[in-house]
């Protein structure tokens, strides 16, 4: 991706930080004259706490309208569930529910950036042909070759599998993909490269409150854990699965962790893969309840497959996050079932992870201003459609923090205020 910046002076401080756990800061000074100076003290300041997709979206909308902002990230930039997600996009999905539009607004989000961002390029955004299909694990050894689907099915030949009953469910203009990772990443860079955004790796220790609304956020850094205070008009909580660890998000509603599983193989024929997505209802030979696990190709020649998820506990460490062997095991044995493309010894296993997907109680995303503290906001609780919906959640919440009030999409169904009821205590 090629960036312009023939108007701005770049000072960055290590360029690794958004990939180290040290604490350390990329800046970005823009070059000006003492009137420019003066307007920049006026801009603005914004904490966004939380370097997932949906806080690093939001960084990015923010600064594109002309605020101060701070990104704050306890360890990397999309460690966590926006490096390890599928990345696959759905326009019509959610329809008939409360993210319908907000889903809409940020399919059509994905499709405008990947065209200012070089998004084919820079992160692997394309269109998919979606389909599903019902498919049974054969009881002989999974490394015998499995039966070649016939000639007239719609199934694409790379899936070799006992497959019954496929059918489209989503077109080139309905679903598509991105890389998780390389989306945020890219959308991180181009915005310290653009616009007046500072990236800090710390943790985040607590927001300061005074008189009813947000003054600061204090950090820990270092292994001493001395605090650093930012100043900040405003404050943005993104901090997903971890959102449950700030009193001022407990008190009022309950973030849960679902653990989803993935692996990521290499095929030796690449070439072979076509850019077709499976949703699967995949009959285990030892019997029991079918299991519905996804396999997403990628443009770099990557295949990914995930499943098996579960609510468990949060750690504190995202870097911490394994997989479960037995999870891991089953999702191989997934892939080797649906192609002989994908089985042990014709392809390399590239990645065995896991991660958490952030879920609430009513099963809708908290996007909006604590109804308790003025000028802090929260935008998280997104489950399995965060990269989707993180650009038009980005978007509306720098509207709303901005202007007071979001035009992009509607966010009075996500709003935390939802969790009080009329007498002004906390529905639990």
């Amino acid at each position: 991706m090629k960036v312009s910046t023939s108007s701005i002076a770049v000072s960055v401080i290590r360029p690794l930080s958004l990939t180290s756990k040290r604490s350390t800061t990329v800046l970005v000074r823009s070059s000006s004259s003492s009137m420019e100076e003066q307007q920049q003290l006026q801009k603005p300041r914004v904490v966004v706490c939380g370097g997932g997709v949906i806080g690093v979206c939001t960084a990015f909308f923010l600064s594109k309208k002309g605020a101060t902002v701070t990104l704050v990230e306890k360890s990397s930039v999309a460690c966590a569930a926006s490096g390890k997600a599928g990345g696959f996009l759905a326009l019509d999905w959610c329809d008939g529910g409360p993210l319908s539009k907000l889903a809409r607004a940020s399919f059509n989000l994905h499709r405008s950036l990947a065209l200012e961002l070089d998004g084919p390029q820079s992160y692997g955004y394309r269109p998919l042909h979606t389909l599903s299909l019902s498919i049974t694990e054969l009881k002989e050894s999974i490394t015998s070759t499995p039966p070649t689907a016939s000639s007239d099915s719609i199934l694409p030949p790379w899936v070799t599998g006992p497959a019954r009953n496929p059918s489209t469910i989503g077109t080139t203009d309905t679903t598509a993909q991105v890389h998780p990772q390389l989306f945020t990443r890219t959308l991180l860079s181009y915005a310290v490269s653009n616009h007046d955004l500072e990236v800090v790796i710390g943790e985040l220790d607590r927001v300061e409150v005074e008189e009813g609304r947000v003054k600061s956020v204090v950090l820990k850094e270092g292994e001493d854990h001395h605090h650093r205070v930012i100043e900040a008009d405003a404050v943005v909580l993104a901090l997903g699965p971890w959102s449950s660890r700030l009193p001022l998000i407990s008190s009022l509603f309950r973030v849960s962790g679902l653990k989803a599983h993935s692996i990521v193989l290499e095929p030796r024929e690449p070439t072979a893969i076509t850019p077709h997505a499976l949703f699967l209802s995949y009959s285990p030979a030892q019997g029991g309840k079918p299991l519905d696990p996804e396999v997403y190709p990628r443009p770099t020649g990557e295949v990914y497959l995930c499943g098996m998820s579960a609510e468990a506990e949060v750690p504190d460490d995202p870097e911490q996050i394994v997989g479960d062997p037995e999870s891991i095991k089953v999702l191989k044995r997934v892939a080797a079932t649906v192609s002989s493309h994908l089985r042990e010894g014709d392809a390399h296993v590239k990645a065995e992870q896991a991660c958490f997907l952030p879920c609430t109680d009513d099963n809708k995303p908290v996007i909006g201003e604590l109804p308790n503290v003025k000028g802090c906001y929260v935008a998280t609780g997104h489950s399995c459609w965060g990269i989707l919906n993180g650009p038009a959640t980005g978007a509306a919440m720098a509207e709303l923090v901005i202007d007071g009030n979001a035009s992009i999409v509607d966010l009075t169904p996500f709003s935390p205020a939802r969790f009080v009821d009329i007498r002004g205590k906390h529905k639990k």
